[in-house]
């Protein structure tokens, strides 16, 4: 509904400013890498990951309740390591550090936290020296558990030369973190997050390096390291309800100094046992793959006199998740832009929606003056969401015009139900999608089921009046040449490209006509979105 205009709330500028660019900025994330994680354990607290209470049954052999130890725990977050450590070996003293000095702040405000058996301190292992808080030589176990990761590549080596100051001769560490082929590194590769080779950017500003064994063993080898035994864990996550099951996969090890006594344990390469515990909690894992609403987010949206608040999915979550329209895409609120300041794009037509995602932004609007509005989506989560949102955000009367259906793209059953809106008439007259072209295997289905459901109306003499194909998007692994090829299987000629015009009336350019007086390209954020305009053959 049209609401009284509200100030934008901290959070939704923070969200605002940690809008993905293409490509992401890798010197930025360095920069502010502290900043990051300082946010992310302000939002989190305690809750993000659980204790890692298998520490014992994965390396319990490298502890022994009868000796005192000294323990280093690298990255200690809010402590999920320390305090089953310290439980499980109440011999062992901890030096526990982190990054971010919000972290180290949970980890002394903890209840079992005791100054007489844990030193925490904030520490950036790549610049700041171990040795100011810590004796050299005199730790027994270095645990680094989903830490390195977050550190560039290129500044691994100075993590690793940093510990080895603090160890013992015959001192081990004990790894754990994020391998190749894992879920969330595939969703941001689709994502276009990526900083470099195998090292990524999440929607909440922090960072991941996906670590192969050769890569892991050479890194650890060429800083002084030997290998004591390293394999890959893979662990399927199943969520019944949306019948999904994403594989999750890590890399485990225990490396010692070279020149060691190291004839505890012989030199492996080593397979850790089938199906350890994930770290994440209950709470995230659900998140991941079957979203409850605890974790949904509300994004503010200003446009014109439109007040949206859209319900989707947090941001730090979205790498991991496997539907991509629980989000605000930026071509959706370009798009949104448009028919916001164009209402004669869809005034008195009948729009479908494809892969409106839980936003629904431009649907919404387009209720404003068009007869009917069907927004679509494959994804039964978005649906949800996209119907939450709609009941918060139209009045009644504007829902009435708008039917949200379910339609995976070349799906009989759903091309058909959707046609059922529009019986007895010869389809839509105007079809939307913004960022539906970025899956390969998706083009020809999307350009099938706009040919079947688009009105075979020839509209009258204006070329605006003739039914359209409208897409709003950014290229990201599909190019515009694969998708004229697939636009013209199915009949579609382009009529008209933004931001370079190819209109058919060399006069003037339809889309241009649209920001004219309305949007300046200068208010446009991202310069990689392009706005292609079809007709049907």
């Amino acid at each position: 509904m049209r609401q009284r205009a509200l100030g934008k709330s901290q959070r939704y500028r923070y969200i605002r400013h940690q809008i993905m660019k293409s490509p992401p900025s890798g010197k930025k994330y360095e920069r502010d890498a502290k900043k990051y994680w300082d946010v992310f354990y302000k939002r989190h607290q305690d809750r993000f990951f659980k204790d890692r209470h298998y520490l014992d049954k994965e390396w319990g052999h490298y502890f022994s309740e009868a000796e005192e130890k000294v323990v280093l725990e690298v990255g200690c977050g809010a402590g999920n390591t320390i305090f089953p450590l310290a439980a499980t070996y109440p011999g062992i003293f901890i030096h526990a550090c982190d990054f971010s000095p919000r972290a180290v702040d949970l980890v002394k405000a903890h209840k079992d936290f005791e100054e007489a058996k844990i030193n925490a301190f904030a520490c950036d292992l790549t610049s700041d020296d171990l040795i100011k808080h810590i004796p050299p030589s005199s730790v027994d176990i270095v645990t680094m558990i989903f830490v390195l990761s977050a550190v560039s590549p290129e500044k691994m080596p100075l993590v690793l030369q940093n510990i080895r100051k603090i160890m013992k001769p015959n001192a081990y560490v004990l790894f754990r973190d994020y391998a190749t082929g894992d879920l969330a590194q595939e969703r941001l590769t689709c994502k276009d997050q990526k900083l470099s080779e195998n090292f990524f950017v999440r929607g909440d500003g922090t960072r991941a390096f996906y670590f192969s064994e050769e890569f892991l063993t050479s890194l650890f080898q060429q800083n002084g390291f030997s290998t004591e035994e390293c394999g890959v864990c893979c662990k399927q996550v199943e969520n019944r309800s949306r019948e999904i099951v994403m594989n999750r996969r890590w890399v485990q090890a225990a490396f010692c100094l070279d020149g060691g006594n190291g004839d505890i344990h012989e030199k492996i390469s080593k397979k850790p046992e089938d199906g350890p515990d994930i770290d994440i909690s209950e709470g995230f894992a659900f998140e991941m793959f079957g979203i409850s609403a605890s974790n949904d987010e509300i994004m503010e949206y200003k446009l014109g006199d439109w007040n949206f608040k859209i319900k989707m999915l947090s941001k730090e979550f979205q790498h991991t998740c496997k539907s991509t329209g629980l989000m605000l895409w930026e071509s959706a609120q370009l798009m949104a832009s448009v028919l916001a300041s164009n209402q004669t794009i869809i005034s008195g037509k009948k729009v479908l929606e494809l892969g409106s995602g839980s936003g629904g932004i431009c649907s919404m609007i387009a209720t404003e003056t068009a007869n009917l509005v069907v927004p679509t989506d494959g994804d039964e989560k978005a649906l949800e969401l996209l119907r939450e949102n709609v009941a918060s955000n139209l009045e009644e009367s504007s829902r009435e015009k708008l039917h949200i259906k379910k339609l995976t793209w070349g799906n009989k059953e759903d091309i058909e139900s959707v046609k059922k809106l529009v019986t007895g008439e010869k389809g839509f007259d105007v079809i939307i999608g913004t960022d539906v072209t970025y899956v390969a295997e998706a083009i020809i289905p999307l350009f099938q089921t706009a040919r079947e459901l688009i009105s075979t109306d020839g509209g009258g003499n204006e070329e605006e009046s003739t039914p359209a194909l409208i897409l709003c998007h950014i290229f990201r692994r599909v190019d515009e040449a694969s998708i004229l090829s697939a636009a013209s299987c199915f009949g579609f000629r382009l009529v008209d490209q933004w931001p370079n015009a190819v209109s058919e009336s060399p006069s003037r350019s339809i889309i241009s006509s649209w920001f004219e007086g309305r949007i300046s390209e200068g208010d446009i954020e991202n310069p990689a979105l392009n706005i292609m305009y079809f007709h049907a053959k």
